[in-house]
């Protein structure tokens, strides 16, 4: 294997490379042909092709391997070919891996075509090429051993298509950047994109940047002498030297042969001056500056070093300052050069400060003076500015902009980035100093990373090629700046001034942000186009400008890269300082890299602390190159070919961006590469034949089919690859690749002998189905036309000889003749010939079926089979062709001019007329008629101009052609009737024709023409379809045919439809008569529209329908008739359409369904319990509102207590529903009922019955004397349910006598009051409480003792329970949670009573209050309470004489009360603990106040506070604080005085706000005399008022505009009588604007408000602010 190789430099020699100056555009490719030597490897060579950990390639399968191919035996097709027939509803997976759609009918004509997704159909499907994967099922007509056609299915609805799929088995990615990995971790797939992780494990085969050591500089300037000598070198710079600053002031400079040039420093100023900590290099490198420990600057000649060309001294003494300058001691970090000038320089030192020095023109150092000004930073004694606080800071990255190629306007400027810890500052040095750009620190920087920054320019150059964004030939100035992990890349636009004496104007624009996973520490332009960065784990990254991707990443940590701490000890404070709650402070300050990393015409030159080292990025030579030696040859053709699209890193491996330079660069190494992998891969199987190789072969074939294909170089698969293959007998691994290629159009020319190979490969697999939809998409042109037709006719490939005979040669005849060939055996009355197996016969079977989609597809002028147009001349004559030949009425010989007649009776003497439609009709009359109706939409049958044109004189056509431009859609449904109206077409067949005719006449009624009692009998011929499934088929075409046809014997076809059941043409016909009598009944008897007989009924009955009175009883019968039948449909609709629009039905409807009793309360619940306002609201009847409470009661009995409390009670018969609600259990409702009708007593009695059944049975629960049935439950959960429904029962006793209660009181009545003490005092409603009292304590008092008593004795047992029954209460107590059930039972007492007191004194205060009775509250608070008690008690004292046995129940009811009352003691304590600490917070507020934002009325201007008011305030302020004090001091002796009327009048004045007259009104001398009846009462919200804003109100209802209003102008407090000047109120609003107070009621009125005046209540005014509405 050879391949032509760059050659690389082993050793350290440079000179080649590095000699010229440098050229900033961009880096140029070299190419494999262009620097090259010839690499040969011997075929003896052992080496094998190895991975990373010595696997052999291709061991592992790959993605893109095509699927393994099995040949399939005969044996197995014709099992296939019977499954398919007998399956109906499976889908089955052919050899080829696609999923085929198997008929889901096996005698369904139509469905032997399925329509399958895809533009491109295939020719798949042929039995006889592969039967085993057939789509075709023949489904033919009256022929024994087959079913019949069972017409399931609906012929003219849909379309014939290919029924083939494309079969691509090896599917390829559409570009190489998505190509699987394969067998080698080596491949280019795994490194196209780099990441962090995918670097850690694995490396690609070449070096990512090949290092080089200068061996000769290290050995001079890391020796152990050149240490000794010149210090340990501290700082790098490079330009067309190699200059290294050491640790003893000395300069160290070196050319790129490794030779030292000169020594800078010894025996100067400059070694005394301490390390070299900075260098610079001017543009044409002649001159070099130092920047020294100590803070001074050095630069030298490099023609005369022996002297400093130009010194800059540091300050001598920062105290005696009088010029600029770096201060002692402060090393100076950052150097550079401006322009192409040697006596500019800029500066920064660690402290900081940046400065820039301007050289005068002048003789030697001595007769230069420089002068030097500060741009960026304080002196160290410079005073802080006022107000803020001085952060520590240091300049981190510093550069001047360097030269281009071409001239710029920034060039002159001067232009210095600097880079602080908190800015980025760009200032223009020239020709002053200038900030022409800040930027802060980013907001996305990791929270505490280390403090690191960076930056670096790249300055305009001329592009070789336009830019293809801007297509400018000059690219942008463009500056990248790293802070911590966030890296920026910022573009300079130049605007040009107008006044060309001045300089532009620059805009920076930031234009792509990166984010690190670590610190970035040094960062430098490889190219224009490409990155480098350094983190600060000394890992190298490598970027693309403009996409910021990351294309390489490795570590350089064995470089041992010099690094040194320069900023920790001026920025340690920051540090120390760390937030871990501030996320934007950093947690350490990272070493300075900046000095040892450096980049120079695409190298990288690194400062380690023991050599230095240069690195150049492999181009994409090297790498292809690396990938071929490591016998990864697979994936040197995948990167190639990645090169050749652009779809790996272009810039990164130095090739251009431009696609047609790129491509003439990589196309012949790519050839080359393909060439030496094919040779060598088939050399080593000659050798070695291992089971792995052919595998890695096929890896191979794609892969160089991908390339070939990518690059245009088809040529090259069959001009070589092929051979190769071939030669080794693995052509099919060849020919397999291939396929995909040639199924998607990729290649369509393919070599004779390729074409061979291809047909016996496939068929000697039993893949003829992919061979046929391989040659359908060939280039018929291309292909030898004897060899293809007699392969195809050797393999029986229908579908390939079809298309292959109509493309090349244009005969669209000779593939339906020969088709039609097929079908003479099979119709011999459904025989063939006895030597015919039975597989031969199902295979000419299912490729004779072939022929109606090959008709579908021409007489439509598409394609066979892959459905693409054909020309219309071609198309024309293909269909006048096949017309003529089916529609000429007699048997044809074909070829023309020979005596071979094609017989459809070899066997009769005599052919029938239309012979081929004839035999075509018997053998599937269903799937011919589909065909015809897709026919009939093509514009070729009619008779248009140029198709009249086209059949005269004028042209000469042949016999046939002429013949079939004269046939149309009239001749061929003539003779289709003619022929099939004889007694050889069973009904099954027949049946089609008729709904063909349907379905056609009203698409072309223009040139259709019918009788009527043709047409008649078509519309009887559908009504006698022969099957069910074709009912829905015949129906519809009835109705297309009906849409143009009025039969005038259509009520005579009436009966037909209906035993036809075409009910939508039967509610057609109705309801056009409007006879909605027969239209209802007819949706009743329509199995498929159920839920249509509602809207039916909507049409029919709605308002305004327009409906006579006979119509509607018509409709009113049917729905009579059909009443049950409407209900069971939908019960819920049926309610809302009959309440809606025939309520008087509803007893009829209701009577229907008397024997479901759950439809019927449905139906009764919508009618009367409607969930929305679609029915009309009408009283709902008597009888129906009792049905429904009786089902309510058996359905739904929770429920019913709700609906009788709604109802009325007049709809409701008592005697009838009490008995259901009683047997039902439903004892709540029937009270609610009895009260409503005014029995309140008998309610009562009947709910205390009900309550001591309840009770009965929950002490026979208790006490163990409840049924057997009972004892089996959980006696917990009985008990529990038991005490809820005492529980629920009880709250419906006290419903009732609350109710009763409040009938009383609305009454009015009152009774007469007696001093006796008997029951009779008491009022009805008091009688009602006593029975539930007496009641609900019987309950709790058994229940009680049979919880908590001990056992009864013999007597009471006797009475109680036998024997047995105390062991039984005994073990039920043991079970129960007694407490908890006490304390139920308890409840309904506590309840009771609470009630009750709670009605009663409720009653007793209103009724005080409405009678105007003044007793105290003590004297008629619970006086029927108290009644109801006493009289309580007295009934329990005469029935027993031992009160003790309530004793237990009247404690446990005033406990309750008891706890009850500490309980809202407590509760009004702690309200009003927190009320108070509101209250207090809200009186600081009130005294706090609001400040005016301003001294003067916001109305006229004058100023009302503060100093220079005019009046006088402090007097006036003076006197209010005395005026106060006297009210506090009043207000203090009324609280002390114990004199009911003073003490009641000081209670209604404390707290108040008091008026003082204004000295301009008319009392304007009189002052507070402290008196309670002044007008100073209110209680607004605000401050103390003066008296006429005290009068009129202060009170906002704008909350958020209150005004506080102030007494004279200037104080808050009371105006004083006499003063020089008059002084008027002020009101202060909460948006703190002041006002006098007659400003704000002129504003009032000049907006048309009236100034409103308060109220006698003391509220006060409303205001809101002019300025703020």
């Amino acid at each position: 294997m050879s391949v032509n190789t760059p050659r690389r430099d082993e050793e350290g020699s440079v000179d080649d490379i590095m000699a010229d100056e440098p050229d900033l555009g961009p880096a140029d490719a070299q190419s494999l042909s262009g620097d090259e030597i010839s690499r040969q490897k011997n075929e003896d060579d052992q080496a094998t092709f190895t991975g990373v950990d010595g696997e052999e390639v291709g061991d592992q399968p790959t993605a893109t391997s095509p699927i393994a191919l099995t040949p399939i035996a005969p044996s197995a097709i014709a099992n296939r070919y019977r499954e398919l027939v007998e399956a109906e509803h499976d889908v089955t997976t052919s050899e080829d891996g696609s999923v085929d759609g198997v008929l889901r009918s096996a005698a369904s004509p139509l469905e032997s075509f399925p329509t399958l997704s895809g533009d491109s159909p295939s020719a798949q499907g042929s039995v006889v090429s592969s039967p085993g994967s057939s789509n075709i099922v023949p489904s033919l007509a009256l022929r024994p051993g087959l079913r019949g056609p069972t017409p399931s299915f609906r012929p003219f609805d849909r379309r014939f298509s290919s029924f083939g799929s494309s079969g691509v088995l090896s599917p390829r990615p559409s570009s190489p950047a998505f190509l699987a990995g394969h067998s080698r971790t080596l491949s280019v797939t795994s490194n196209l994109l780099l990441d962090s992780s995918e670097t850690e494990s694995s490396s690609p085969p070449w070096e990512v940047v090949r290092w080089t050591k200068l061996l000769k500089l290290d050995g001079l300037a890391f020796s152990e002498s050149g240490r000794r000598n010149f210090g340990s070198p501290t700082c790098l710079a490079v330009s067309a030297l190699i200059v290294l600053g050491t640790s003893k002031g000395v300069i160290l400079v070196f050319d790129f042969n490794q030779n030292l040039k000169m020594i800078i420093g010894p025996g100067t100023k400059a070694v005394e001056s301490g390390a070299v900590v900075s260098l610079a290099i001017s543009a044409d490198h002649t001159t070099i500056a130092g920047g020294h420990a100590n803070g001074n600057i050095f630069t030298w000649d490099t023609t005369r070093p022996s002297r400093p060309f130009l010194s800059i001294p540091h300050l001598p003494q920062l105290q005696q300052r009088s010029t600029d300058g770096h201060v002692p001691n402060a090393a100076i970090t950052h150097l550079g050069f401006l322009g192409t000038r040697h006596t500019a320089l800029v500066s920064a030192d660690d402290r900081g400060m940046a400065f820039s020095h301007l050289a005068t023109r002048g003789t030697g150092s001595l007769g230069r003076t420089v002068k030097t000004a500060r741009i960026l930073g304080r002196y160290p004694d410079a005073p802080p500015p006022v107000g803020k606080t001085l952060k520590p800071s240091t300049v981190l990255a510093f550069q001047s902009l360097p030269l281009g190629n071409v001239e710029m306007a920034t060039d002159s400027m001067g232009l210095t980035a600097m880079l602080t810890p908190y800015l980025l500052v760009i200032v223009s040095t020239t020709p002053v100093a200038q900030t022409q750009h800040k930027s802060a620190r980013p907001k996305e920087m990791t929270a505490h990373s280390a403090m690191t920054g960076c930056l670096a320019w790249f300055p305009a150059v001329r592009l070789k090629v336009p830019d293809p964004l801007t297509g400018s030939i000059v690219s942008k100035v463009k500056l990248v700046y790293c802070w911590s992990n966030i890296l920026t890349v910022l573009e300079v636009e130049e605007e040009p001034a107008e006044n060309k004496d001045k300089p532009p104007t620059l805009r920076f624009r930031p234009r792509n942000r990166w984010k690190c996973e670590e610190p970035i520490v040094a960062v430098q332009w490889l190219s224009r186009s490409v990155l480098t960065v350094l983190t600060i784990t000394q890992r190298l990254i490598v970027l693309e400008d403009r996409t910021m991707r990351m294309t390489e990443s490795f570590d350089l940590i064995h470089k041992h890269i010099y690094h040194t701490d320069l900023f920790s000890k001026q920025l340690h404070a920051l540090v120390e300082q760390l937030d871990d709650e501030d996320p934007t402070m950093h947690g350490v300050v990272a070493d300075a890299f900046y000095m040892s990393f450096k980049a120079y015409k695409g190298r990288l030159f690194v400062l380690g602390f023991t050599d230095v080292s240069l690195g150049a990025l492999s181009n994409w030579a090297d790498r292809l190159f690396a990938l071929m030696e490591s016998g990864d040859y697979v994936g040197a053709i995948r990167l190639a070919t990645s090169y050749y699209t652009g779809d790996a890193n272009k810039l990164t491996v130095g090739l251009p961006e431009d696609t047609a330079l790129r491509h003439s660069m990589v196309i012949d190494k790519l050839v080359e590469i393909m060439s030496a992998s094919l040779k060598y891969a088939f050399g080593q199987r000659t050798k070695r034949r291992e089971a792995g190789d052919d595998k890695h072969l096929r890896e191979l074939a794609e892969t160089c089919f991908i390339a070939s294909h990518n690059a245009g170089k088809t040529d090259f698969l069959f001009d070589e690859m092929y051979e190769w293959y071939e030669e080794a007998g693995l052509e099919g691994v060849f020919l397999e690749t291939l396929e995909p290629y040639i199924i998607d159009g990729s290649i369509t020319a393919i070599p004779p002998a390729v074409v061979k190979a291809l047909v016996a490969h496939f068929v000697s697999n039993g893949l003829e189905t992919r061979l046929e939809d391989i040659i359908c998409h060939m280039d018929t042109s291309t292909l030898d036309l004897d060899q293809v037709t007699t392969l195809c006719k050797k393999h029986g490939l229908y579908d390939a000889l079809i298309y292959v005979w109509n493309q090349a040669l244009n005969d669209y005849l000779t593939p339906f003749i020969d088709l039609l060939a097929l079908l003479v055996p099979l119709m011999q009355n459904g025989h063939a010939d006895g030597t015919t197996s039975v597989l031969e016969k199902e295979t000419r079977e299912t490729n004779a079926l072939k022929i109606f989609p090959y008709l579908s597809f021409i007489l439509t002028g598409k394609t066979y089979p892959t459905g693409e147009t054909i020309p219309d001349v071609i198309a024309q004559k293909a269909k006048a062709e096949i017309y003529w030949f089916l529609f000429s009425g007699q048997s044809i010989c074909w070829p023309k001019g020979s005596s071979k007649r094609l017989l459809t009776q070899p066997e009769q003497s005599q052919e029938p007329s239309f012979p081929y439609l004839r035999m075509i009709l018997n053998f599937d009359a269903p799937s011919f008629l589909s065909v015809l109706n897709e026919a009939f939409e093509d514009s070729f049958l009619n008779d248009s101009p140029e198709k009249q044109l086209a059949g005269g004189p004028s042209r000469d056509l042949p016999e046939e052609e002429i013949f079939g431009l004269t046939v149309d859609r009239q001749y061929i449904t003539s003779i289709l009737m003619e022929i099939m109206s004889s007694a050889d077409f069973a009904k099954e067949d027949t049946i089609y024709l008729d709904m063909f005719i349907a379905r056609n006449l009203p698409k072309y009624p223009q040139y259709l023409l019918f009788t009527g009692s043709t047409l008649t009998k078509v519309l009887i011929e559908l009504c006698q379809y022969p099957g069910d499934d074709l009912a829905e088929d015949a129906q519809l075409s009835a109705e297309y045919l009906l849409s143009v046809y009025h039969p005038p014997d259509l009520p005579d076809l009436i009966p037909r439809f209906k035993e036809a059941g075409f009910y939508r043409i039967l509610k057609r016909i109705y309801k056009a008569d409007k006879q909605y009598g027969k239209l209802t009944l007819t949706y009743f008897e329509d199995p498929n529209e159920r839920e249509a007989i509602f809207d039916c009924i909507e049409l029919c009955l709605r308002p305004h329908s327009g409906l006579t009175r006979r119509q509607i009883q018509d409709v009113h019968q049917a729905i009579k008739d059909h009443a049950g039948k409407l209900v069971q449909i939908d019960s819920v609709r049926a309610a809302q359409a009959i309440g809606t629009y025939a309520p008087e039905l509803h007893s009829h409807v209701l009577d229907s369904v008397s024997e479901q009793p759950h439809l019927r309360y449905t139906y009764l619940k919508t009618i009367l319990e409607p969930s929305n306002e679609v029915m009309n609201v009408r009283p709902p009847q008597q009888d129906l509102v009792e049905q429904y409470l009786e089902l309510m009661c058996r359905f739904e009995p929770s429920h019913v207590p709700e609906y009788v409390n709604k109802v009325q009670a007049t709809n409701l018969r008592l005697e009838k529903l009490l008995p259901t609600m009683e047997e039902t259990g439903v004892i709540d409702a029937a009270v609610i009922l009895m009260a409503k009708e005014g029995q309140v007593k008998e309610a009562m009695a009947r709910l205390t019955r009900h309550l001591e059944t309840l009770e009965s049975a929950l002490y026979g629960l208790l006490t163990g004397t409840a049924s057997q049935s009972q004892g089996d439950l959980n006696s917990q959960e009985s008990t529990e349910e038991l005490m809820q429904a005492l529980q629920n029962y009880t709250r419906v006793g006290v419903w009732l006598c609350q109710e009763q209660t409040k009938a009383a009181r609305e009454s009015g009545k009152t009774r007469q009051r007696h001093k006796s003490n008997s029951e009779d005092e008491l009022s009805p409603d008091e009688q009602l409480w006593l029975s539930l009292v007496e009641s609900c304590v019987q309950i709790t008092k058994r229940a009680t003792l049979a919880l908590q008593l001990p056992p009864p004795d013999d007597s009471t047992q006797a009475q109680l329970m036998n024997g047995d029954s105390h062991h039984n209460s005994e073990s039920i107590l043991v079970s129960l949670e007694t407490e908890k059930l006490v304390t139920l039972a308890r409840s309904l007492v506590q309840d009771t009573f609470t009630a009750l007191l709670s009605s009663t004194s409720t009653r007793t205060s209103r009724s005080a209050a409405d009678t105007g009775d003044i007793q105290p509250p003590a004297m008629n608070a619970n006086l029927s309470f108290l009644r109801i008690l006493r009289a309580f008690l007295t009934r329990a004292a005469a029935s027993s004489p031992n009160l003790a046995d309530f004793r237990s129940v009247l404690s446990s009811i005033f406990a309750a009360y008891a706890y009850e009352e500490s309980i809202l003691s407590l509760s009004n304590r702690l309200l009003e603990r927190s009320l108070f600490v509101s209250v207090s917070q809200a009186v600081q507020l009130r005294q706090r106040g609001w400040r005016p934002k301003g001294s003067t009325c916001e109305a006229c201007g004058r100023r009302v506070w503060g100093p220079g008011v005019a009046g006088n305030v402090y007097e006036a302020w003076e006197e209010r604080q005395a005026a106060e004090e006297s009210q506090r001091q009043a207000r203090k002796q009324l609280t002390m005085s114990k004199n009911k009327a003073a003490s009641a009048t000081t209670e209604r004045g404390k707290g108040k706000d008091h008026a003082w007259p204004a000295t301009d009104g008319p009392q304007g001398g009189e002052k507070y005399n402290g008196n309670a009846n002044g007008d100073g009462k209110g209680k607004g919200k605000g401050k103390a008022v003066s008296p006429p804003l005290k009068q009129q109100g202060e009170s906002m209802n704008d909350p958020n505009q209150q005004a506080n209003t102030f007494g004279p102008e200037g104080m808050q407090g009371p105006m004083v009588a006499n003063r020089e000047q008059k002084l008027s109120p002020l009101v202060v609003l909460a948006c703190r604007h002041i006002y006098h107070q007659a400003c704000l009621d002129a504003l009032e009125m000049k907006h048309g408000g009236a100034v409103s005046k308060g109220d006698s209540f003391g509220t006060k005014r409303v205001y809101s602010c002019p300025i703020d509405r």
